[in-house]
């Protein structure tokens, strides 16, 4: 077995998922938080970070529902 592959064992794959999901999160929730306050104190409300946010809210429950309907 070559390095590479015990170093990419199930547990690299597993904190690489776990990381990837948290910091999709992160950015979702950052991006609604923005335009949120750019609606209350800014100039107004900026539509792309909205856009960020609920592309996000959609994507995950819907893979929510597929998956736990396929189980």
């Amino acid at each position: 077995m070559s390095f590479v592959r015990r170093l990419l064992d199930e547990r690299f794959w597993d904190h690489r998922r776990r990381s990837t999901s948290i910091a999709g999160i992160s950015c979702a929730a950052c991006a609604l938080l923005l335009f949120e306050y750019y609606l209350l104190f800014g100039e107004g409300a900026r539509w792309d970070l909205l856009a960020v946010g609920l592309v996000f809210v959609v994507v995950k429950i819907g893979l929510m529902v597929r998956f736990s309907v396929s189980n």
